[in-house]
């Protein structure tokens, strides 16, 4: 059994590597946003649903669960959309301090959805969050519309995730992404018919380079990843997924110094708002794990 817990740890970690390792390939592919994330929530829907297909899964759902699945599905093409936007709008580290900044939405959107009360330290940390967030900006003024872009992101991906909270507690996870995927993909396409001119040939001609990066990013990045994560969640606490997953901006960014030294070196003010961003979404881990193991209770992890 140890070896067994010792082997979900280290695919949980290689997970939030991959998770890290988005951002990367967000800045590799040279397309626009709103065309990679309809490439990469096609290819994950159709991936996704030839996994249905090979375990046998019914996917027959009533109309109103559709919707409401498909409401979802547009909250997380939207947060994909301000996220790989905002990385070509500033770049990788920028973006990933910013989209931390989801801790601080949840202390809002949680109560709000679960009915419960605001936690103080949840205030505080907030607090904290937005001093880390003003640091950022005040050194990187010239990446406003990235730290925009990136806080938009977190909001989608946070909102995404209360939510679907919600929809894992009577649904399997892999029907609610299978319905997620394809609605993104139907509201994607509505928006760039009517909006960007519909599509091209332009829009279907890719360079090489651009097809195996988006190939890994919705393959790797996006069906395995989801699927992986559910699997770890047999033998590791969802709390320590969530704990670790809180890892990934740190991942990240390392890796963006590693492969773009020249774009993504930083000020010396952007690292202590990161690092306050970081710590305090690390620390409300620990704090609501304390909580949960006084009441008997346990935490639920989001996608990413």
């Amino acid at each position: 059994m140890p070896n067994v817990k010792l082997k979900n740890y280290l695919h949980l970690h290689f997970l939030v590597f991959i998770a890290g390792f988005t951002a990367i390939l967000g800045e590799l592919i040279s397309i626009g946003s709103t065309a990679l994330v309809w490439y990469r929530m096609l290819i994950a829907g159709i991936l996704m649903f030839l996994y249905i297909k090979m375990i046998r899964l019914k996917i027959k759902l009533d109309v109103k669960t559709k919707l409401k699945f498909f409401g979802a599905g547009i909250i997380i093409a939207l947060h994909w959309i301000t996220f790989f936007e905002a990385i070509n709008q500033s770049n990788v580290s920028i973006t990933l301090a910013m989209f931390s900044t989801g801790a601080f939405f949840a202390s809002f959107i949680e109560p709000l959805i679960y009915k419960r009360r605001i936690i103080w330290y949840e205030i505080l940390f907030g607090i904290i969050v937005i001093l880390g967030v003003l640091l950022i900006t005040q050194s990187e003024i010239k990446y406003i519309n990235g730290i925009i872009l990136g806080i938009s992101s977190a909001l989608f991906s946070t909102l995404f995730a209360v939510i679907n909270g919600r929809f894992i507690e009577t649904h399997s996870a892999t029907i609610i992404s299978f319905y997620e995927f394809i609605s993104g993909v139907v509201f994607l396409s509505i928006f760039i018919l009517v909006f960007e001119g519909g599509f091209d040939m332009a829009f279907f001609s890719l360079k090489t380079w651009d097809w195996i990066y988006i190939l890994i990013l919705a393959s790797v990045c996006t069906a395995y990843a989801f699927i992986g994560s559910v699997k770890v969640m047999k033998y590791i606490s969802p709390y320590t997924v969530v704990l670790t997953y809180n890892l990934e901006p740190l991942y990240g960014i390392a890796l963006a110094l590693l492969l773009f030294p020249e774009t993504e070196t930083m000020s010396t003010q952007f690292y202590y708002g990161a690092f306050l961003i970081l710590a305090t979404v690390l620390a409300d881990g620990i704090l609501k794990n304390k909580k949960s193991i006084k009441k008997g209770n346990t935490l639920t992890s989001k996608p990413n």
